[in-house]
């Protein structure tokens, strides 16, 4: 039997602060790495442990692949028929190769370049860079995704269209999270920027929640018993944040991505895409992307806090997606640049 957590269903979740952690969502410390309860009328299995995720995610995979129906996101997906919230079956299958193939068409070095003059654009005034971050990321989607115009660009940086696509915002959130021209060609000669990227995403994963899964066949998690239609949570932000795993999780430390030898290594309990038949079909663009914005503006730009400002405020709004509150920074061309970026 699964331990069920109380009475009570909206004790799943504890927007409580504890310690210098934003959140402790889904109560994972007090009903342990593996429980259950009902949300409404919903019986729904929450999964706090790595090793449970993988059982989920990629042991038995497929009879975890399912999506609940939703009414918000059967209103926003027309009764599921996108890739993210679809049940699994041939035809979503066929979908989502597509999505994937097509995005290796897209170009990138111009959205970049022009990000790097936006930025520049304010001077020494502190701003805010969330907007013109988010817009540089979501243009290059939109370019595959949209016959769009700027007022639809102007809508999904306000976040309208994240809950149709909530993998568009990983690599605008991640790098306003982290903050010769870079090509992809360099990824493998920057082994420590792919660190930093890896530990943002862990620190602060864009979706502490994955979508919810949905049981399509009688099966188990850990030797408990399973039934179809059972809804299945996978908590990323416990899997990220275990104390067992991850020397004080708190900190932010890319080292933990590297071996002895400083080799990139990716331990089996960083998933922050997912895994298995229904990991993220973005991952592949939001890495590229991360990669390439990241490592431009760090080339060419100094970030700073303005003058007597404090620190961000890491606590972070949670959604649909977690999203760092508002700060402002201050850019300048990093020396050599004489002054200007260079395009």
């Amino acid at each position: 039997m699964l331990h069920k957590a109380g009475k009570r269903p909206y004790s799943l979740l504890c927007y409580k602060r504890a310690g210098k952690r934003p959140y402790s969502l889904l109560c994972y410390k007090k009903y342990g790495s593996l429980f259950a309860l009902y949300l409404g009328p919903h019986y729904t299995v929450v999964v706090n442990n790595h090793q449970h995720a993988r059982e989920v995610l990629l042991q038995r995979g497929r009879d975890f692949a399912g999506r609940p129906s939703m009414v918000t996101t059967d209103l926003l997906t027309r009764g599921g028929k996108d890739i993210a919230f679809s049940d699994y079956s041939p035809l979503w299958k066929s979908h989502r190769r597509l999505v994937h193939n097509s995005f290796t068409l897209l170009g990138r070095e111009r959205a970049v370049d022009s990000l790097c003059v936006e930025l520049m654009s304010a001077g020494c005034r502190g701003f805010d860079p969330s907007p013109a971050v988010t817009r540089a990321v979501t243009n290059v989607v939109c370019q595959l995704l949209i016959q769009y115009n700027n007022g639809i660009v102007q809508t999904i940086t306000r976040g309208g269209l994240v809950d149709i696509f909530p993998w568009m915002k990983v690599p605008s959130l991640t790098s306003i999270w982290v903050l010769r021209p870079v090509c992809m060609s360099d990824r493998s000669r920057l082994p420590y920027l792919d660190c930093v990227i890896n530990e943002g995403m862990r620190i602060r994963p864009v979706s502490p929640v994955l979508i919810p899964h949905t049981a399509m066949t009688d099966s188990s998690i850990g030797g408990h018993s399973v039934s179809r239609g059972t809804r299945v949570l996978v908590n990323m932000w416990a899997i990220h944040h275990e104390p067992r795993h991850w020397d004080k999780p708190d900190l932010f430390n890319p080292d933990r991505f590297l071996d002895n030898q400083g080799q990139r290594v990716t331990p089996s309990y960083f998933l922050p895409f997912g895994a298995g038949p229904r990991v993220c079909v973005g991952e592949s663009l939001a890495r590229l992307e991360l990669f390439l914005f990241l490592s431009s503006m760090l080339q060419r730009i100094s970030f700073s806090l303005p003058e007597g400002a404090p620190p961000p405020n890491l606590q972070g709004r949670l959604g649909v997606v977690l999203q760092p509150l508002p700060y402002k920074v201050v850019v300048a061309p990093r020396a050599g640049l004489g002054g200007r970026i260079q395009l």
